[in-house]
């Protein structure tokens, strides 16, 4: 006798199936698309990608913005330490304005400790030219805050002397948006600190 419930169990034994199937389905979709996100973020971390001029994207390697980071590193102490050493009687006070826009409080206590010791002062009272003539600097830039120490060699000209100085200097790198043209590396200085000052010579 026939009935209706006869095929009962085939009926569950496809539906259990079509359940495995869309479970077994599901699941493969979902690894597929982690190790393609996974794959995906290692690729990115790894490339920094800009718009050229015809509106292709084009890749940059990590390693080539941690080379343009060091440049930009050392370019930004050059800078600094220019603005702060080199100075006469005539521009100290635009380049000491320029030097505070590279540092953080670190580097405006220095300048104020300087001021309250007269060292400005005695350079407009005698006249006196400092200049940088070299310097030298190393910075850390596996990771921020980047370490920096920098060797300043310059000059202090007193009319008929002249005596020569080595200054070492230690401090961090901090990123922090470009602010064009005040500072336009897009880096901090802070715990700027003047270590050694050493005279190499005088020359009369």
């Amino acid at each position: 006798m026939k009935t209706p419930y006869r095929n009962i169990y085939n009926v569950l034994k496809l539906n259990r199936f079509i359940v495995l199937a869309v479970i077994i389905g599901a699941v493969l979709t979902c690894t597929i698309s982690v190790i393609m996100v996974i794959k995906l973020h290692k690729e990115t971390v790894n490339n920094a990608f800009v718009v050229n001029t015809d509106g292709s994207v084009i890749p940059l390697k990590l390693v080539s913005q941690q080379e343009n980071l060091k440049v930009e590193a050392l370019a930004h102490l050059e800078l600094f330490h220019t603005y702060f050493y080199n100075i006469d009687a005539s521009n100290y006070e635009k380049n000491l304005e320029k030097a505070l826009w590279l540092g953080n409080s670190s580097v405006d206590a220095l300048y104020r400790q300087k001021k309250a010791d007269g060292v400005y002062n005695r350079l407009l009272q005698y006249s006196l030219v400092q200049k940088v003539l070299g310097m030298e600097s190393k910075v850390d830039i596996q990771n921020e805050p980047y370490r920096f120490e920098t060797k300043t060699i310059f000059e202090i000209n007193r009319g008929s002397v002249t005596d020569t100085y080595e200054l070492k200097t230690t401090g961090n790198l901090i990123k922090v948006d470009r602010n064009f043209p005040k500072n336009t590396h897009g880096l901090l200085i802070t715990n700027f600190f003047e270590n050694t000052l050493k005279k190499i010579n005088d020359e009369n």
